[in-house]
């Protein structure tokens, strides 16, 4: 067994087109202290470039983190547009309470479909919403009868790879027995 180096996530960085927006989508709408703003100048791939970092604290002190360039050339050089691809996104863990409010700050912030939506994973549930940048944020409740398999999960994750990549792709998610049989 490989021992596990990382012990939670630091922070995961991002490139916003609006500070201020960003800011108060998730200062005031998610409720996620802005923790540190670093203004800097630094020498950074061939050319000095000035830029603010700014972090969003989470529960367990790491954080989401946003770059600001003050140069526009710098800005769209390492700030490319999101992808629109509900596929591409960051999830955080939350329980049913916190996710019941976070959903009821995303409705009362005027935030509707196709910018926020749930989906029912059988294992989990998910709250989505869309941030001002375009990056789409999860906000997962583990489902609590999903606890017992966790032990099977582990223990079967590179057969189910396998599997998989032999193109073997029959569903094995329990909570969705109807799409399985």
């Amino acid at each position: 067994m490989t021992t596990i180096l990382a012990n939670r996530l630091h922070h995961t960085a991002y490139v916003t087109k609006d500070l201020e927006a960003t800011r108060a989508f998730y200062e005031d709408v998610l409720g996620f202290p802005l923790m540190a703003t670093y203004c800097e100048k630094d020498e950074l791939f061939g050319k000095e470039r000035t830029y603010c970092h700014v972090f969003f604290e989470l529960a367990d002190g790491s954080a989401l983190a946003f770059f600001q360039f003050a140069d526009p050339d710098d800005q769209a050089e390492f700030g490319p547009e999101m992808p629109s691809s509900p596929f591409i996104h960051i999830a955080l863990h939350v329980d049913a309470d916190g996710q019941a409010e976070l959903q009821k700050r995303i409705a009362a912030a005027g935030i509707v479909e196709p910018q926020t939506y749930v989906l029912e994973h059988g294992y989990c549930r998910s709250l989505y919403v869309t941030d001002p940048n375009g990056m789409i944020i999860e906000f997962t409740y583990d489902d609590p009868r999903a606890a017992p398999l966790d032990a099977d999960r582990r223990a079967s994750a590179h057969g189910e790879l396998k599997r998989w990549l032999a193109g073997q792709h029959h569903n094995n998610n329990p909570f969705r027995a109807e799409e399985a049989a």
